[in-house]
């Protein structure tokens, strides 16, 4: 309640002072809840901390995600590479089993040369004497005598021709010299394979690429006599061929910056390498297995021939003419001469290898022609290291390759690119 004096004037004469009392209600308004100046609010350093908890543990979580991501990565290549690994090793197992097999070929194949070179010229020899004693006792001994030794000799020169045409047939230092040759290029697989998986971190392309390396070996050298067998006389001299074929060219685009070991200059020099392979080694090569090819197809017609007409001559031993007995003889020594030179000089090995050899330069045309068909150079080999590679392979330094390259470009070319062959 508030009070309040009112003093009135209405009457200055009075003399009393009269007091008025006023009263005031107000309304009672709803009693408010206490309210703090300073409400408890958490404190900020607290927020801070738990805030940083909060981000610790998330950026925990994305580490052990990542550890784990990784890891998870990590044993999936890791297995891959274990598998690539494994399958290397079994083509590795059956390289090793080829290089078994066609050195131990080749011993059998050579040991048939020397065999049915020997077993063929003891009867030729032995038919010419038994065509000589004929002819000599031809006028003293009885009429069977003399047909039992025409006889003889006969069948003797008629075995010596067909073992002779079989033996042409099959030309056994010929197919001894290929199996050689592949025992070689087996081997070189097998480094080639350990040394890849020496390296490192192989992928499924070095498999890809073993596999048909494998096969295209098989192909080029067969082992079976029957049906596979390379033809022996060929009607044109080819060179022998052992790679697999590169299917797809990549497509030409120009060159810019150099990397990866390779410069315009030693694109140039392999370029230049190549056309003296070409119009020197490989010219060569083939010219020489050409005149290998008609001496030994010659000769495998030469040496039944003569021991056919060997036994058909001797036949007519004791008819009165003396051409008849000298026909046997003349033809069994010459028959006999024949076939040593052509099985013992081992004419079909020379040819081979004048094959094999025309195929490796034709395999160092193709390696570096394909090389630089490459036009990713990142795909390439190493530059520096083909080089080395290259003239290694022609035997020679890395100094005399280019200045072989150099003359080539001058035009002042004498020499083969080769130094081994």
């Amino acid at each position: 309640m508030v009070s309040l004096q009112i003093f009135s004037a209405a009457s200055l004469s009075s003399s009393s002072l009269k007091t008025v009392n006023a009263a005031i209600h107000l309304p009672k308004l709803p009693r408010l809840p206490n309210f703090s100046i300073n409400p408890q609010l958490p404190k900020t350093t607290k927020l801070i901390e738990e805030f940083n908890v909060s981000i610790d543990h998330t950026i925990q979580l994305e580490k052990n995600h990542v550890v784990l991501t990784k890891q998870s990565h990590d044993r999936h290549n890791k297995k891959n590479t274990d598998d690539i690994i494994i399958k290397l090793y079994a083509v590795l197992e059956a390289v090793s089993d080829r290089v078994e097999m066609h050195h131990n070929i080749a011993e059998q194949r050579n040991n048939w040369n020397n065999l049915l070179l020997n077993s063929i010229n003891m009867i030729t020899l032995a038919a010419t004497t038994l065509a000589g004693v004929a002819s000599a006792a031809a006028t003293t001994c009885s009429d069977s005598s003399l047909l039992a030794l025409k006889l003889s000799s006969a069948l003797l020169f008629s075995a010596a021709t067909g073992l002779l045409l079989i033996m042409n047939k099959i030309n056994p230092s010929q197919l001894t010299e290929e199996q050689r040759n592949a025992t070689r290029l087996f081997k070189q697989l097998q480094t080639q394979i350990q040394t890849t998986i020496a390296i490192g971190n192989p992928c499924e392309d070095d498999v890809k690429d073993a596999m048909e390396k494998v096969l295209a070996l098989d192909k080029a050298f067969p082992l079976p006599l029957l049906g596979a067998m390379l033809e022996k006389y060929p009607a044109k001299f080819e060179p022998a061929v052992w790679w697999p074929s590169k299917k797809g060219k990549s497509q030409s685009k120009k060159i810019g910056k150099m990397n990866n070991g390779w410069s315009k200059e030693l694109e140039m020099e392999m370029r230049e390498v190549v056309e003296v392979i070409k119009r020197k080694d490989a010219e060569d090569y083939d010219r020489l297995g050409n005149i290998a090819l008609k001496i030994n197809k010659s000769l495998a017609i030469a040496g039944p021939l003569l021991t056919g007409i060997a036994a058909i001559g001797s036949t007519f031993i004791g008819n009165g003419s003396p051409v008849a007995a000298f026909v046997p003889l003349l033809a069994g020594s010459l028959a006999s001469a024949i076939n040593t030179f052509e099985h013992g000089g081992q004419v079909g090995m020379v040819f081979e290898m004048y094959r094999g050899s025309a195929g490796f330069f034709n395999l160092l045309e193709t390696s570096i022609e394909s090389t630089l068909g490459e036009k990713d150079l990142e795909k390439r080999e190493n530059g520096e290291l083909f080089e080395m590679k290259m003239a290694l392979q022609l035997g020679r330094s890395v100094s005399n390759l280019r200045e072989l390259a150099s003359k080539s470009a001058s035009n002042l070319i004498d020499e083969f690119a080769s130094k081994l062959f």
